[in-house]
């Protein structure tokens, strides 16, 4: 039995792409889960520690404290976005995060699709800003832009066909369940023919992530 369990914690960290130094108990009285204390990660070349906050008597951040906005635009959006595009969670996340920074998955990108005077409030470390503006023909993104960022992506453009065979898994989010700004990110990637499989999207987005008391970078 006592094998059996070894096992079955060792698939679990595996799944979600936890290192064991990720994994190591600490003296955190408020860790991610029962498992993951806490994960360091770099963002825009310092280490950041992702972790909860640890004031159990702490409260919803003001940005996050609304229950309503007007729809549209701000509409709830439906637990599926797209067939084919997983939706995560915080744990998820963290995860891909993991990978990447502590692992060297450079196959992954988690992107913040809000515009820069939300990022500019916070965002999740490890994360790397491209606002839905950028990808969107009709908020006056250029072709010439759009390439680049695709180029990121890990798309090669062809006489005008892009190739996908390469690109790297997005993790996309923005400020929740009532934003539409990486929906919008995503429609788009999927109208240009970016596979499905590569996206995934965190639907709580920054406002499930501050309801967690989860760290933040600005």
């Amino acid at each position: 039995m006592k094998k059996t369990n070894m096992m079955v914690n060792a698939a679990l960290v595996l799944a979600v792409g936890f290192s064991s130094t990720a994994c190591a108990a600490t003296n955190l009285k408020v860790k991610i889960n029962k498992k993951i204390a806490s994960v360091t990660v770099m963002h825009k070349g310092k280490s950041v520690t992702i972790k909860r906050d640890q004031n159990q008597k702490a409260t919803v951040h003001k940005d996050f404290s609304k229950t309503s906005r007007k729809c549209p635009p701000f509409c709830i959006q439906p637990s599926t976005l797209a067939p084919g595009v997983e939706t995560v969670g915080e744990v998820e996340v963290i995860g891909y995060l993991n990978r990447l920074h502590n692992k060297g998955d450079k196959s992954i990108l988690v992107i913040d699709s809000r515009t820069t005077n939300w990022v500019k409030k916070g965002t999740i470390p490890g994360s790397v800003s491209i606002p839905w503006t950028k990808l969107n023909p009709a908020k006056g993104a250029d072709p010439l832009s759009m390439s680049d960022i695709m180029a990121k992506f890990g798309a090669k453009e062809q006489e005008g066909i892009w190739n996908f065979s390469k690109v790297k898994t997005l993790v996309m989010f923005c400020n929740g369940m009532w934003c539409g700004q990486s929906p919008n990110n995503i429609k788009q990637l999927l109208k240009m023919g970016y596979p499905a499989h590569k996206i995934k999207w965190y639907r709580g987005g920054m406002q499930n992530w501050a309801n967690l008391g989860l760290t933040t970078v600005k």
